[in-house]
């Protein structure tokens, strides 16, 4: 069965494939970490389980992707130059202990492969990754996404989002696909034999019925202002906030119609990592994805959006709306 309504080449199928059984492969330790998560980390605030979590996943998916594509660069968050001080021996073990499940690895090789994610530069070839995208969500043990997205020529042509904690079809998890050109697929995440479904944005057409979804968090997106949307265009229903790429999964389904991130600054640049492979799942699935000026989203100048402010994904039907609206509420 293809994973795809449209056909793509079997060294794109490739791709994909890998792809997808590496970030499901890390889904299932980011999974172990965070169900050991106790109130007591909360009430302290220990950030140490995200971290681990972190770590273990750009591991296995730059340990998959260095084997495969050895020529390829990964642009992740993270590199072990930390991990390697006296210091941080107990960490590092603790990640061996973590990978062991999915098959290991010695010290040197743990972090040989989160070096691999340590790619600077653009090139005309390469993957970002995002290995736990919501640290916030990922503590609550609610939404988080581990975000793959591969980009030739600073266009994205392949995405994939693991969200161990979006149901589907009676499952815990989600896994969402799309390569350019070719659709956007979702099934539940770690059932490789349940059927794929072709992802398509809801067909809403009144803007007071639009589903709209934010951050969580107030320092990702200006709440105030989004507030003032929904009033503007008399949007019945009330935001629903939740964290990471999951947002951009909910628009490519058709649960919801509207993700507004607004700049909270004036000199923050949006990470690619945080947008690649949720924006070609929304486009593929047929939304709209541009920045809060209407521009499309640049993925060709390194590791940042340094071109764009914000992010605006809608359904379609009402997006030059929802950009006019936020012109007029200052943004």
């Amino acid at each position: 069965m293809s994973l795809l309504p449209r056909p793509i080449s079997v060294a794109r199928a490739r791709e994909l494939e890998v792809a997808l059984a590496t970030i499901e492969r890390a889904a299932r330790v980011t999974t172990a970490v965070q169900q050991k998560i106790g109130d007591e980390a909360l009430e302290k605030q220990d950030r140490s389980p995200v971290t681990v979590a972190d770590y273990a996943a750009q591991a296995i998916v730059c340990r998959a992707l260095g084997e495969e594509f050895p020529d390829d660069p990964v642009i992740g968050e993270e590199e072990s130059a930390d991990l390697r001080l006296p210091e941080q021996t107990a960490f590092v073990a603790r990640l061996e202990a973590e990978l062991a499940a999915v098959g290991g690895g010695t010290r040197e090789q743990i972090l040989a492969w989160i070096d691999h994610g340590g790619a600077k530069d653009s090139a005309a070839r390469l993957w970002t990754l995002d290995p736990v995208d919501g640290t916030k969500g990922f503590l609550r043990k609610e939404q988080y996404a581990i975000a793959l997205a591969l980009l030739e020529e600073g266009e994205v042509v392949l995405g994939a989002l693991a969200c161990p904690n979006l149901p589907c079809d009676g499952h815990a998890g989600t896994l969402l696909w799309a390569v350019r050109g070719a659709g956007a697929c979702a099934r539940p995440l770690g059932q490789p034999s349940a059927t794929a479904r072709v992802l398509s944005v809801s067909a809403q057409a009144d803007v007071r019925a639009l589903r709209l979804c934010e951050s969580v968090e107030s320092g990702h997106s200006k709440h105030d202002q989004s507030a003032e949307l929904v009033q503007r265009l008399g949007i019945q229903g009330l935001p629903v906030r939740l964290d990471s790429q999951a947002k951009y999964a909910v628009v490519a389904r058709g649960d919801a119609e509207v993700y507004l991130r607004l700049p909270t600054r004036k000199d923050y640049e949006e990470k690619i990592w945080d947008h690649a492979a949720g924006a070609l799942i929304v486009r593929e699935a047929g939304g709209i994805v541009t920045d809060v000026d209407g521009r499309s989203l640049d993925f060709g100048l390194g590791r940042t959006l340094k071109n764009n402010r914000g992010v605006v994904v809608t359904h379609g039907p009402h997006h030059e709306q929802v950009l006019q609206t936020l012109r007029d509420v200052g943004v």
